[in-house]
């Protein structure tokens, strides 16, 4: 069956691209919309940011150099010349950027362009810190940011609002050489997996996108996730929620808002708009980076992995997901169907620092995550876990039993760190040397007791 989507206004029939094309090259290269730049190839400059939209769902802004073609498949597609019809007067997020001068050299502009476009559809108050929020992923090579600000604020509510017509999805794509399945049910998810245990199985492509947009290498077999019902479900009850694993992070975010925040907060910094409206925790799990942003977090919550094969369905609790370097527990014919995070007590203390080159959108050197119960003054629980540190996200027993039944003291808090070395022995590589490893994760120990004990101590980067 032909992906179906609409581009511009114009509804696409497309039989004949390779499912491996990315829709950055298929924008330029068959459609010759060279709008869309393309300039970091890996999702963190925003130059080939375009939206998308669902029929029931909200304006989006992605990355087109991570995304397949059969992706779009139901979507309505905007790129920056579908903004205004031909001959007509510029759009007002266009007009805006004219008005404050905020076109600059103009390689980034469209992309900047797209992202403000999204913005004024979300609804939210403008605000410079929202503004910044959703350009955050878009980066002017100028540092012409201050304009580019003045603009979106100078917007407001001015872009109506679009709903886009339903399109007929298909549930399989394949040029004869590549085959792309898009089950829509988890029994025909699982059977796929059966069928096609070499196959790889895609969630937003957010990192896997780059296989085909900086690699150039071609993907044979890819089942999507991303239409499958039951794992794009939020569940919720008194003790947990449960994240089907197609569920992306922006929408987990503002549940892990409320239930985490210091979670939130992390994945904030995971990626920008365009990364969060694609990428999933379940990718990022079975990713399997000893580098990857959640793992830490949800082995500190004593979060569970459930999975799902031909023989049902297992949980899995996630300090015993992880068996290698990007290995896991799963068998060939499972798929991660959703995780379980148990919902924090008031007394739980829950804190996740990620230590990286930059604040924002950067791979991690560290990241530690601590779930603490003080009472009296004294440490009585203590679960701790670290990514970064090993050929996998691991818990950190020693060091959790440096701090259990120790009065919450800085003296505490060193020796839980130098406990590390118990549990560790980093390597170094072109991110962080073992030493700088060791060392931080030790002191961020000494953070952890500045945070939770001391009311005004900046233990952040700080906006002012």
């Amino acid at each position: 069956m032909p992906v179906r989507f609409q581009l511009n206004g114009v509804l696409i029939e497309e039989n004949d691209v390779s499912p491996s094309m990315t829709v950055l090259d298929y924008l330029r290269e068959t459609k010759g919309l060279k709008g869309t730049k393309e300039g970091c190839a890996e999702g963190d400059c925003g130059a080939c940011s375009i939206t998308i939209q669902s029929a029931l769902g909200r304006v989006k802004t992605v990355n087109a150099c991570l995304m397949l073609v059969p992706q779009l498949d139901g979507m309505s597609v905007v790129t920056v010349e579908g903004l205004s019809a031909p001959d007509t007067d510029m759009h007002p997020v266009q007009q805006a950027l004219v008005d404050n001068h905020a076109a600059q050299c103009g390689f980034c502009t469209p992309g900047f362009v797209m992202a403000l476009y999204a913005y004024t559809q979300t609804g939210e108050s403008v605000t410079p810190e929202s503004v910044h929020e959703a350009i955050a992923g878009n980066l002017c090579r100028c540092t012409g940011y201050r304009p580019i600000v003045d603009a979106g604020i100078s917007l407001g509510s001015k872009a109506e609002k679009v709903i886009p017509p339903a399109i007929e999805q298909s549930d399989y794509y394949t040029d004869g050489d590549e085959d792309f399945f898009a089950p829509r049910r988890l029994e025909q998810l699982v059977a796929l997996k059966s069928e096609h245990p070499e196959a790889f199985v895609l969630a937003g492509g957010t990192d896997l996108g780059m296989r085909a947009s900086k690699e150039r290498q071609p993907y044979g077999q890819v089942i999507s996730t991303a239409n499958v019902t039951e794992l794009n479900q939020i569940e919720r009850d008194q003790d947990s929620v449960r994240f089907g694993a197609a569920v992306n992070y922006t929408r987990a975010l503002p549940i892990l808002e409320e239930i985490a925040p210091s979670f939130a907060q992390l994945v904030r910094r995971i990626g920008s708009r365009q990364i969060r409206n694609l990428g999933t925790i379940g990718g990022n799990i079975c990713n399997a980076s000893p580098i990857g942003d959640t793992a830490p977090c949800l082995i500190a919550l004593s979060a569970v992995m459930i999975a799902r094969g031909p023989n049902g369905q297992r949980d899995i609790p996630a300090d015993e997901f992880f068996t290698d370097y990007r290995k896991t527990v799963l068998s060939a014919d499972e798929i991660l169907e959703a995780i379980r995070v148990p919902i924090p007590s008031p007394d739980l203390i829950f804190r996740a620092y990620k230590i990286s080159k930059r604040f924002d959108q950067d791979i991690s050197a560290v990241i530690g995550a601590f779930a603490l119960k003080v009472e009296a003054g004294v440490v009585v629980s203590a679960r701790i876990a670290f990514g970064g540190m090993a050929a996998t996200p691991a818990r950190a027993p020693a060091c959790a039993a440096a701090l259990i039944g120790q009065p919450w003291s800085l003296d505490t808090a060193i020796a839980g760190g130098a406990a590390l070395t118990e549990d560790f022995t980093p390597l170094t590589d072109f991110r962080a040397s073992q030493d700088y490893r060791s060392r931080v994760a030790g002191n961020l120990l000494q953070r952890l007791h500045l945070d939770t004990t001391q009311d005004g101590v900046a233990v952040e980067v700080m906006a002012l």
